[in-house]
């Protein structure tokens, strides 16, 4: 159930200019080599792997690399085939703020090819602020008024104004509470600097990558800044560039119009289970009688038509979701079935997370701080993409951010190796194939784009399509990148 207290609605992503190169790189012979050992208790996997962790000394501030140091805690579980074995493969599962650690564990669970395994030591990680790796916090509960990262659906001009006081709180408070000045150096340019002295420190002259949803823009600025010491790179399920800006944010609601006749199919051909529809037009004039009602008089649990929109838009992630997506339409169908909300206050599970998503996004680039920018766009956007233009369009707390951006953002780099493989599907909420394209143009020749003929966020082992799935291994493992653009049927 997707409520408005007590539960972590956060969508972690999971998002031009000339080339970052005010900062030092790191260097493999300034760096202190890791030592393993058993990783946090809370660093849980299954079934048992052979996972181990350690900490990577980085500069708090590149711009003084002697000065405050911050640790990342990264894991490893090692290829136990030395005559197979290349190097390391390094993962970021998205966010900004998503925790890390896991993801190769949870990769191994969804499928990853045992010969991925066998050429790589697969290494996860917390990106700077994030779980071990000197976390921050703007000190989030459970009753707050600001409960997502992605914007709220403002039904009308005053659910515009109403938003802006609530992100003009947030982004005061998470000034108060930067309490050791951590939060203004995290950035994507920061999280692929500290991503090569992992590489160093890990005593590898290159690294591998593997990024989904925001971690396609991490992998984007690495390949960019690091273009020598990266070797291959996998970019899944993208945004357009280095970071996640309004355009981008805006570029959700496209996501939604395009992905959610996947669901409306699925759901017309269950209407006998789940009464929403015998046609996916009839499941879409649901979805609008839904959210409406539920605009004029909130649930019992204290969902309204902008929760519901948004546990929506989380469930067109992936087919796995639809049967709880059409259940929870179920429930305000049903208004008797939504149970009662809990008022109290306790921290939010998710603080952290929506923490480090807003550092990094109102860090990356400068946005607007005039609310008329925010105002007509979701009037404009409320008509071009009905279904969730009014909430990706809607203010954030990055209007009114205390830091300015300590850099540009990362210009992508077209000039050097062709070792960027970007997957997409055609249908995606989060990052529509819009985003590869752009990302794909912007690269030029270092890249070739893999176009999946399916639907939802994630494609390499998690999308089950055998054509994308191939592609990538092969060139993970034996470095075979498509001749050109390539298109994969749904399998």
């Amino acid at each position: 159930m997707y409520r408005r207290r007590g539960a972590a609605l956060v969508a972690v992503l999971g998002l031009l200019g000339a080339l970052v190169a005010v900062m030092p790189a790191a260097a493999g012979n300034s760096t202190a080599r890791v030592t393993w050992a058993a990783c946090p208790e809370d660093v849980v996997v299954t079934p048992p792997l052979q996972v181990q962790c350690a900490r990577v000394p980085v500069p708090l501030d590149y711009r003084d690399p002697d000065g405050a140091q911050i640790e990342i805690m990264v894991s490893r579980i090692a290829s136990t085939k030395p005559e197979k074995r290349r190097g390391v493969l390094i993962f970021n599962p998205g966010g900004p703020g998503g925790t890390g650690l896991d993801q190769p564990a949870f990769m191994i669970n969804k499928g990853l090819p045992a010969s991925v395994m066998d050429a790589y030591d697969l290494i996860g990680m917390d990106t700077r602020g994030v779980g071990h790796s000197s976390p921050v916090s703007c000190g989030f509960t459970t009753t707050d008024a600001y409960w997502a990262n992605v914007p709220p659906y403002a039904v009308d001009d005053a659910a515009v104004l109403r938003q802006a006081e609530i992100v003009e709180e947030v982004a005061a408070r998470c000034a108060e509470n930067d309490k050791d000045g951590r939060l203004r150096h995290l950035s994507t340019a920061n999280m692929a600097r500290d991503l090569d002295r992992i590489r160093a420190a890990l005593g590898e002259e290159k690294a591998s990558f593997y990024g989904a949803s925001y971690g396609s823009a991490l992998g984007a600025a690495y390949a960019s800044m690091f273009p020598e010491t990266t070797e291959r790179i996998v970019l899944d399920s993208n945004l357009d560039d280095t970071h996640l800006d309004r355009d981008g944010l805006r570029r959700f609601a496209l996501g939604f119009e395009q992905t959610f006749p996947d669901f409306a199919a699925w759901a017309a051909a269950r209407h006998d289970a789940y009464g929403l529809g015998r046609t996916p037009e009839q499941v879409r004039r649901t979805y609008f009688a839904i959210a409406e009602r539920l605009d004029r008089t909130p649930a019992p649990d204290g969902t309204d038509g902008a929760v519901f929109r948004f546990g929506t838009f989380f469930g067109l992630y992936g087919q796995t979701q639809y049967g709880n997506t059409a259940r929870l339409w179920q429930s305000y169908l049903d208004p008797g079935r939504a149970p009662q909300a809990t008022a109290a206050a306790t921290p939010h599970p998710a603080d952290n997370a929506l923490t480090v998503f807003l550092a990094v996004t109102c860090n990356d680039v400068d946005w607007p701080e005039d609310l008329a920018t925010y105002r007509h766009a979701v009037a404009v956007d409320r008509k071009r993409y009905p279904m969730f233009g009014a909430a990706t369009a809607n203010v954030i707390p990055c209007a009114y951010w205390r830091y300015e951006p300590a850099e540009p953002p990362v210009g992508i780099v077209d000039d050097g190796p062709a070792n960027v493989l970007i997957l997409q599907n055609r249908h995606d909420p989060v990052t529509p194939l819009a985003n590869a394209n752009l990302l794909h143009e912007k690269f030029e020749k270092r890249s070739r784009l893999v176009t999946v003929n399916g639907s939802g966020h994630g494609v390499y082992v998690l999308g089950g399509n055998a054509c994308a799935l191939n592609i990538a291994t092969s060139y993970l493992v034996d470095g075979r990148m498509p001749a050109g653009d390539t298109s994969c049927r749904q399998s």
